[in-house]
């Protein structure tokens, strides 16, 4: 989008932030290109691009330095799940733009942890090298924050700025689409969208949050939950490749 005010901010002792907030440099998937387009153009989005811009002017530190990452990585037509969060992480080199996942070499933070024990649980699998899920979304999991960026420190900073007005549209873009896909929520804040999708023609699971808080507390802990194995046994009832998780 030309002509967004653009205000910079030094990479500082972290390089992996936010240093400008132009969408002209955030890469996206050719098939999300006429959803982000209208976005940006929209008045919830102009406001959004203001907010942002204020806080790097201020010398706020947003993560992460591709908010859109995602959708650069999973295209609209090989979406087969999608997996909601809340916002990235906010301390200094974790978030990469994809839900859950944080940068090779930086330690996943508990809830990652607890995804990879349940994984391990559910699959048998063990526990990766690293905790980025670039290979998931490379396979057409959608990891997608409700807001994708964050202040250093500070969670929840930007949520209720816009960027939940655009992930829904998102959820709607792959609850329209004819393919049929998992939702997976894991917690309240993702349990929300499961009213905008179409349980006759996907899948939806729902367990609690994978925190610590939560993962094991009732009435659907997240830990035992087995969404990995029941994704994967409801893509290939239903002629899709399993993801290789």
């Amino acid at each position: 989008m030309k002509g967004v005010a653009q205000a910079v901010l030094g990479w500082g002792a972290d390089a992996r932030c936010l240093r400008q907030a132009d969408p002209a440099l955030w890469s996206v998937d050719a098939s999300w290109q006429t959803q982000t387009d209208a976005f940006w153009a929209s008045p919830v989005g102009r406001h959004l691009l203001g907010f942002l811009n204020e806080r790097l002017a201020a010398g706020a530190t947003i993560y992460p330095p591709e908010p859109l990452r995602a959708l650069a990585l999973t295209p609209l037509s090989k979406v087969k799940v999608v997996i909601l969060g809340q916002d990235p992480y906010h301390g200094p080199g974790q978030a990469e733009g994809l839900a859950f996942s944080v940068a090779p070499g930086v330690r996943p933070p508990p809830s990652l942890r607890n995804i990879f024990k349940e994984l391990e649980r559910d699959l048998h699998c063990p526990a990766p090298a690293n905790g980025s899920l670039v290979r998931w979304a490379e396979q057409g999991v959608l990891l997608l924050n409700a807001c994708l960026s964050v202040e250093d420190g500070l969670p929840a900073s930007h949520a209720g700025r816009g960027w939940e007005a655009f992930t829904d549209a998102c959820v709607a873009c792959c609850n329209a689409d004819p393919a049929p896909k998992v939702f997976v929520l894991w917690g309240v804040y993702a349990q929300r969208t499961a009213t905008a999708i179409d349980g006759r023609r996907h899948a939806v699971l729902m367990a609690n949050h994978p925190s610590p808080l939560s993962a094991r507390r009732g009435p659907t802990p997240f830990l035992g939950c087995g969404h990995f194995s029941q994704a994967n046994r409801w893509l290939e009832a239903h002629g899709q490749k399993p993801v290789d998780w």
